[in-house]
């Protein structure tokens, strides 16, 4: 089989890190070829801190996915989260030295590289420079300032900043676990690739993937990128919430949670009992469902109402900053029962689940359609997308090779233009990525 063809996209969680194998089919959907799934044991708040677990639990998914698709696994697309990301907007403007020429991709990238210089707290980076609209001698709201006349190019950005220490420990994981680092990328964007609509995107909205450490939020407006965060909590607090009120053991409290939990206290009557075995030879205990679904609702209100601080930090109470589209939920922790209708309580914002099979082929398995594994398609999709852009920039190069020596095969008197090949512009994701490799390298 092709492997140019195929992407793996490795999602690294609090709870569970899965090895994801698609390949496009003729329709340039994704189709899935394998899954590996396993307990995550070393990361807490989607940071690393435990690197040998993390690498034994990267090898098991790996393992999995390879023999599910039977398929050897070398390059991966991995998702970076944390409670160390934050973000912030930031402007700024260059002077252009001739305004007589037209704004190219070198002004673009001197402007955005003036951006990395930016002083950060110590031990954080830049990972993303965003650029949101242009203006160009004071005239607002440009979306693609190359090929205007102008002298002063200014932009506002959203800039995406993490900790290196523990982009870098992800990087060692994946190394140590005999992988490439083929991309990194923003789980918050991964998954809203996977279940956005470019609609979704143009009329405003916010996604927020619940995962099991952390709950990360993206909010799209006019088809870009406007706001990101990432909060520490998740659906673990969740789990260890009622663990502590009803005095029983983490697994049966995930157990509950998942079987019987509800946001929603109003649901249940009182008079509803779960029996739990008691440990070696104790009583069994009874928990009535209106006091787990109690202690659930008090956590979930504290989780969305710091999302919802996050979407009005953005502006969404502005008249022309509006989220037409509202609100989507996606990631493991969207599943709790009567979730929906809490979030359109506390935001008043319409909102659905996101299920991240819109780009995913027809026949793919219900399972892999499941917001559980929105990241994960999401990478897979990025991974694609990174090799499309690579095969385009290898025909590029080509095209002005080939170019350059038409030119000198034609005699010397004669004066042919060659073309000016295109070239794509990488996405500061790349950089961070080849930066992380070096480093790696160099650790060695």
């Amino acid at each position: 089989m092709d492997k140019h063809n195929i992407s793996v996209g490795l999602d690294i969680g609090t709870t569970k890190i899965v090895a994801m194998i698609g390949r496009k089919n003729e329709y340039d959907k994704v189709e899935i070829l394998g899954v590996g799934k396993s307990k995550s044991l070393g990361v807490h708040r989607g940071v690393v801190n435990n690197i040998t677990q993390t690498i034994q639990s990267i090898q098991q998914a790996v393992q999995e996915a390879e023999a599910a698709a039977s398929e050897k696994i070398e390059e991966v697309t991995v998702g970076i989260a944390g409670q160390h990301i934050r973000s912030l907007q930031h402007s700024d403007y260059i002077t252009r030295p001739n305004s007589e020429l037209v704004i190219d991709e070198t002004d673009i990238d001197r402007l955005i590289n003036q951006v990395h210089k930016l002083v950060m707290l110590p031990g954080e980076e830049i990972i993303h420079v965003l650029p949101q609209e242009f203006k160009v001698d004071g005239q607002a709201e440009i979306k693609e300032p190359i090929g205007m006349y102008g002298g002063r190019l200014e932009a506002n950005f959203h800039v995406v900043v993490g900790q290196v220490s523990s982009i870098r420990n992800i990087g060692r994981c994946v190394k140590s676990s005999d992988l490439e680092l083929e991309g990194i990328t923003l789980e918050p964007l991964a998954s809203a690739n996977a279940v956005l609509s470019q609609e979704e995107k143009e009329a405003g909205v916010a996604l927020i993937d619940i995962g099991g450490g952390t709950t990360d939020l993206a909010v799209f407006k006019d088809g870009i990128i406007r706001h990101t965060a990432v909060i520490p909590f998740g659906g673990n607090v969740i789990t260890e919430d009622i663990k502590e009120g009803c005095s029983i053991i983490e697994k049966q409290a995930e157990l509950l949670k998942i079987k019987f939990g509800s946001a929603w206290p109003g649901e249940n009557k009182d008079n509803e009992i779960v029996s739990i075995p008691g440990l070696r030879g104790r009583e069994p205990k009874e928990i009535t469902l209106k006091n787990l679904s109690k202690i659930i609702h008090a956590r979930v209100v504290e989780i969305i109402e710091q999302v919802y601080v996050e979407i009005k930090n953005y502006g969404h109470e502005e008249q022309k900053k509006k989220l037409i589209a509202g609100i989507v939920l996606t990631g493991g922790g969207s599943q709790l029962k009567h979730l929906k209708q809490l979030v359109e309580y506390i935001t008043g914002m319409d909102t659905r689940i996101g299920y991240p099979n819109e780009h995913l082929a027809g026949d793919s398995d219900d399972d892999i359609a499941s917001p559980l594994f929105a990241t994960a398609v999401g990478l897979v999709m990025d991974g694609l997308k990174r090799q499309d852009r690579k095969i385009m920039d290898d025909t590029i190069e080509q095209a002005g090779h080939n170019a350059a020596t038409e030119v000198n095969a034609q005699e010397e008197h004669e004066e042919v233009v060659a073309e000016q090949p295109v070239k794509v512009r990488r996405s500061f994701l790349d950089k961070l990525t080849e930066r992380v490799k070096e480093f790696l390298d160099n650790a060695e």
